[in-house]
């Protein structure tokens, strides 16, 4: 990976298994948005960015090397060596096709509050509508950021609320859910940082703690927000595909990087419209 800076935008040459709409449209994150098919934008962490790809290069617009070294490396997963875990899986001949796939799609390392909370909206719910309410969200209760996006608020904010407050999000029974998330991050009864480091079947368990919260919804968070790449979240049409291609069990070579794996074969079994239902 080579990074050089230009007119005020960074361009990255030389950066292999990256894909934007695969990484930004496989249900992971909710606030990126499509301009064009080479061209996204999208807040994470607080930035605004819009980021786009042409003949090889990725380019970040408008920002700098401070912000892409303190927060864009590490939310797109830069150093990780994808192409290392796709070599790794590919002993097994399924795995191999799914990462032929799917091979551009890299994990987010996305904000643990927000990643926590945007999963327990997401709970029996479709992509459209939990990016709904996940924008009403963040324009009722984030701050500014320009004149397209807001910040996702903080657990702090979002605790300070109560049902009546949250009425206009129509985010139905997930309203309590998320306040007793944020309550609980807020008070510091679940602190989301020592997750990170913790066990995954403890972490896990801290996180079911909450109110509403299940399995699914806490493998989502230790994936998505905790860096737990061994997380393995399963909804109905995950099972079914993992009893379809692998007799219901995953193979031991995806167990390590089970979470990426996840992503490979979701996107796999959709692209080639694999019949498990």
């Amino acid at each position: 990976m080579k990074i050089v800076e230009t007119n005020g935008n960074l361009n990255i040459f030389e950066l292999n298994n990256f894909t934007l709409s695969q990484t930004l449209d496989c249900g992971q994150a909710f606030r990126w948005q499509k301009i064009n098919d080479n061209l996204w934008h999208g807040v994470a962490r607080g930035k605004y960015l819009k980021i786009g790809y042409d003949n090889g290069v990725v380019t970040l617009f408008d920002t700098n090397l401070d912000d892409f070294e303190n927060i864009w490396r590490s939310y797109f997963d830069l150093d990780r060596d994808y192409n290392e875990i796709i070599t790794s899986i590919s002993t097994n001949e399924i795995l191999k096709k799914a990462s032929m796939f799917a091979g551009g799609i890299r994990i987010l390392n996305q904000d643990p509050w927000e990643a926590l909370c945007s999963f327990i909206i997401s709970q029996n719910n479709n992509i459209p509508r939990i990016k709904g309410i996940i924008e009403l969200l963040c324009n009722s209760f984030g701050e500014k950021i320009n004149d397209y996006f807001y910040s996702f608020p903080s657990a702090e904010k979002i605790a300070s609320l109560n049902l009546e407050d949250m009425s206009p999000l129509r985010s139905g029974f997930r309203a309590k859910y998320i306040l007793d998330a944020a309550r609980k991050v807020a008070s510091g009864e679940l602190k989301l940082e020592l997750l990170k480091n913790m066990n995954i079947d403890l972490a896990r368990e801290e996180l079911m703690k909450i109110y509403g919260v299940g399995a699914k919804v806490a493998d989502c968070a230790l994936l998505f927000g905790l860096g737990h790449m061994d997380a393995f979240p399963k909804d109905v049409w995950i099972k079914k595909a993992i009893e379809k291609l692998f007799d219901g069990e995953l193979p031991k070579e995806a167990l390590l990087y089970a979470g990426i794996v996840q992503q490979y074969i979701f996107y796999y079994a959709r692209s080639t419209k694999l019949e498990i239902d």
